[in-house]
């Protein structure tokens, strides 16, 4: 079977074909997976996230948008907006079993161990860096910094003006700057 264009995927899922929106996980499942573990900092909450980021699509699917011929923008813009909400509700979450028990909002053993292995945690010290910026800022770097998306098509993900982008990425690269892990890890 010929590979769809993309701007015929995105016609067919403005019409509400299920085939299309299973051609662009297809496509683009791995990056957005990789986007949301970026963000999230944990496997399994990114795996989360790139499942309700698709299903996001579906149920949003008559405001997909294309960028120079490609929803990937897009779906980039649907995916910060879900890591957004699930971290969200993950410190809600920790903040509701910090009040019911002292003793329930401490960390597993096993979780501290594992943070501190290797690259999850550096990705972790990033991730502190990174929370301290607003999160508009964060939204920014994420797109430009990570994924590579250009300052247009992070403008198209995010439904602002290219000078946003531009002006937010400009003052998280200088916050960041001044933003550095409290020390060495131990």
């Amino acid at each position: 079977m010929a590979i769809a264009s993309e701007s015929a995927l995105v016609t067919r899922l403005r019409a509400g074909d299920p085939d299309a929106v299973a051609a662009l996980f297809d496509r683009y499942a791995d990056r957005i997976h990789v986007h949301c573990h970026r963000l999230l900092g944990d496997r399994s909450d990114a795996e989360d996230a790139t499942a309700q980021t698709f299903l996001e699509v579906w149920r949003h699917r008559h405001r997909v948008r294309e960028h120079d011929g490609s929803a990937l923008p897009w779906l980039y813009g649907v995916a910060t907006n879900v890591c957004r909400n699930l971290a969200r509700g993950r410190r809600r979450h920790l903040r509701a079993v910090g009040r019911l028990s002292p003793d329930l909002a401490h960390p597993d053993h096993a979780d501290a161990v594992t943070d501190r292995v290797g690259t999850e945690q550096r990705v972790r010290e990033v991730l502190d860096a990174l929370a301290r910026l607003p999160q508009r800022e964060w939204d920014v770097v994420a797109l430009v910094a990570w994924t590579g998306l250009t300052y247009e098509q992070a403008a198209t993900a995010l439904d602002v003006p290219v000078g946003t982008v531009r002006s937010r990425l400009s003052r998280a690269r200088r916050r960041l700057s001044t933003l550095a892990p409290e020390g060495p890890s131990a």
